[in-house]
C-alpha cells in the first residue's frame, strides 16, 4: 500500500489531512526556550493570537527535525510492508532535508525492499498546499505512484505563488528571501512583492506603494499568468489579515466570476515566523511560475 505524507509547512490542517488521506509531519518553531510542534502540542492553530504576539515583539525561531524524528514517522509503515510518498515543502528552504536524507539512508538499509518517494512542491504554505491537495485527489482517485510522479513532473512548475510582506524585519532576520537584503520599503509604506520560482527559492521581484496597490498587483499576476484557473483551486493565505483577504477575493471575483474555487488558509506558524503578520499571498494554476 502507498501511504501519503506531507508536512505542516504546507499549511495543511489535520482536517484536510484526514480528508485527503495524508499523515502529518510537524515542523517545529520555538518561542524562547519552548519548542512547539504544530498539531502535536495543540489541536487548532490560533492564528490571531500567534500573529498578535509577533506584532507585540515576539520573534520565534525555527529549527530542523533530526533524523530520528523522520525515522519515527516513517518506520512503522515501512515495517508493515507499505511504501511512502512524501509531498514536502521546498528542499531549498530548510536544512531539515539533510536530516531527511540521513533518515532515508538508514531506513533503506533496514527495509531495502520498500520505497520512499519524494515530491518537492518547490514552495511553502500556499504553493505547497495547492499541489498537496491536487496530489491527494489523484491518490483518492486510485492513480498509481507512476501516474502521480508523471503529473508532478509537469504540474508542480505550473502553480504560481505571489505574495507581499508587511514588515520586513522578519524576513531580514531569517534571510529566506533572495534580493530582500537592505530593502527598507516598509518604512515608507512600500510592500515588496515576492514569488517562488521553479528553483524553490523566494525572490523579491518588485514593490508597490501601499497595501491596495500590492493587492492589485497580485490580481494582475493572475490575469497575466493564469491558466485554467477555474479548473483548479485558487489558494489565498494570510498571516492574520482577513480584511485584506476580503478585498483580494472581491477583486478576483469581479475579474473572473463568482464561481472561482477559492480556498483561504492561515499561514502556518513555522513559516509565519519568517514572514510576520499582515502578509497576504495567492497561488493559482498558471502557464508558468
Amino acid at each position: 500500500m502507498l501511504i501519503l505524507f506531507t508536512d505542516t509547512d504546507t499549511d495543511i490542517t489535520p482536517e484536510l489531512a484526514k480528508e485527503f488521506d495524508y499523515h502529518l509531519i510537524s515542523m517545529p518553531y520555538s518561542i524562547g526556550d519552548k519548542t512547539i510542534y504544530p498539531y502535536v502540542d495543540f489541536d487548532k492553530f490560533d492564528a490571531h493570537s500567534f500573529y498578535d504576539g509577533l506584532r507585540s515583539g515576539i520573534l520565534p525561531t525555527t529549527s530542523a527535525l533530526n533524523p530520528d524524528e523522520y525515522v519515527k514517522y516513517f518506520e512503522p509503515f515501512l515495517a508493515n510492508g507499505d511504501d511512502i510518498l512524501y509531498v514536502h515543502f521546498s528542499k531549498r528552504m530548510s536544512g531539515t532535508f539533510n536530516s531527511l536524507n540521513l533518515a532515508l539512508n538508514e531506513l533503506k538499509d533496514k527495509y531495502p525492499e520498500r520505497q520512499v518517494y519524494l515530491i518537492d512542491t518547490k514552495g511553502i504554505t500556499i504553493g505547497s498546499i495547492n499541489i498537496v491537495l491536487e496530489i491527494g485527489e489523484l491518490y483518492k482517485a486510485g492513480k498509481s505512484i507512476e501516474e502521480i510522479q508523471k503529473w508532478a513532473e509537469v504540474e508542480v512548475d505550473k502553480f504560481a505563488v505571489y505574495f507581499f510582506a508587511d514588515d520586513l524585519k522578519f524576513f531580514a532576520r531569517s534571510g529566506r528571501v533572495s534580493g530582500i537584503a537592505g530593502f527598507m520599503g516598509n518604512i515608507f509604506g512600500v510592500k515588496p512583492i515576492i514569488y517562488m520560482g521553479s528553483d524553490g527559492i523566494m525572490t523579491n521581484i518588485g514593490k508597490e506603494k501601499g497595501r491596495k496597490n500590492a493587492v492589485n498587483r497580485l490580481v494582475k499576476y493572475v490575469e497575466e499568468l493564469g491558466e485554467d484557473i477555474k479548473d483548479h483551486r485558487i489558494v489565498v493565505a494570510h498571516t492574520d489579515a482577513p480584511k485584506i483577504v476580503e478585498e483580494l477575493i472581491s477583486l478576483l471575483k469581479a475579474k473572473f466570476g463568482d464561481d472561482l474555487n477559492i480556498l483561504v488558509m492561515d499561514v502556518n506558524p513555522t513559516a509565519g515566523s519568517h514572514c510576520g503578520p499582515d502578509s497576504v499571498g495567492i497561488s493559482f494554476h498558471a502557464i508558468h511560475r
